[in-house]
């Protein structure tokens, strides 16, 4: 056994027995006040999640024997929780259903369960609850093999400072630019929420993380939004990310009734022109400049969303 994994074996076992005793699963069913051991609330949350189930499926989701699913089902069936009756299609296999009583059940649970986890979490501050979804969505893609889940959504605390810090790490760390990129990001996030010709900003989050960042605002030029601050951190990228910011800020320029909306970008930046080419965006001037410590070409791009 190798090192790491005889170290993960340890740390595994020392989480395992610290949730544990967090949420009280050797005191159950004592620590939620129900009359159900864990594995029968277990199967009373699951039936309460389909209108019917196959026992023999509903056994292998919960890794359950034949022998302990019946006795619980035996059980609920006394107590007037479910109704049981032959597959039509197969009369070996038996479907299981809640009855209201046993809704009702299902439901109380839940709602206990859901406060005991809400006084848990009570104690933790934003940054932390942050950290731990991130954790969650990192233990699930590893142990489920499924793959990150992406989603957009507005800014929360501190995520404006989140995308002026990343801002100028990574283009720093990638191009070499200095301060006075940072600088300017900073300058354009200030303004964000103060300004009504601000208009939008998303996050992109990857399995509970932020990985990206677009603004939308309301250009100068009359009817004209502007695309600004796009960003994807590296090892988020190849999940279309950067299509997805750049189609939510198209789609809602677009509602807004904007005629056209426009960008201005360098053309060191050939991943995110590749994306801007993708949703339909032309280039309609280039210039060259220094700036940021550094000999660039700048280029302005323009998307028309509707005719004059």
């Amino acid at each position: 056994m190798s090192d790491d994994l005889d170290t993960a074996i340890d740390e595994v076992r020392a989480f395992n027995r610290l949730y544990t005793r967090l949420i009280g699963v050797l005191d159950y069913p004592g620590r939620l006040h129900t009359p159900y051991t864990l594995s029968e609330a277990r199967i009373l949350y699951e039936l309460a999640q389909r209108e019917r189930a196959h026992v023999s499926a509903l056994r292998d989701d919960l890794g359950l024997t034949a022998a302990h699913m019946s006795r619980t089902l035996g059980r609920f069936e006394e107590q007037g929780l479910i109704t049981r009756e032959r597959n039509v299609h197969d009369a070996r296999h038996q479907q299981v259903s809640l009855t209201a009583e046993g809704r009702a059940a299902a439901a109380e649970l839940d709602r206990k369960s859901r406060e005991s986890v809400a006084r848990l979490l009570a104690r933790l501050d934003r940054p932390q609850l942050r950290r731990l979804r991130e954790a969650l969505a990192t233990t699930r893609g590893v142990f489920s093999g499924e793959p990150e889940r992406v989603r957009l959504r507005g800014p929360g605390p501190g995520d404006l400072g989140w995308i002026v810090q990343r801002h100028g790490v990574l283009y720093a760390k990638e191009f070499g630019w200095n301060g006075e990129f940072e600088a300017l990001v900073a300058r354009i996030v200030g303004e964000f929420g103060t300004d009504p010709g601000y208009e939008r900003a998303w996050i992109a989050e990857l399995g509970g993380r932020p990985v990206g960042s677009v603004l939308c605002v309301r250009d100068e030029a009359p009817e004209t939004a502007r695309l600004r601050l796009l960003l994807v951190e590296p090892d988020a990228r190849g999940f279309g990310i950067g299509d997805r910011l750049v189609g939510a800020c198209v789609k809602f320029a677009r509602e807004a009734g904007y005629r056209e909306l426009v960008l201005w970008t360098n053309d060191v930046l050939t991943a995110a022109r590749r994306i801007y080419q993708r949703a339909g965006f032309e280039l309609i001037a280039e210039r060259r400049h220094h700036s940021y410590g550094a000999d660039l070409v700048g280029q302005d791009w323009r998307l028309t969303l509707r005719g004059r």
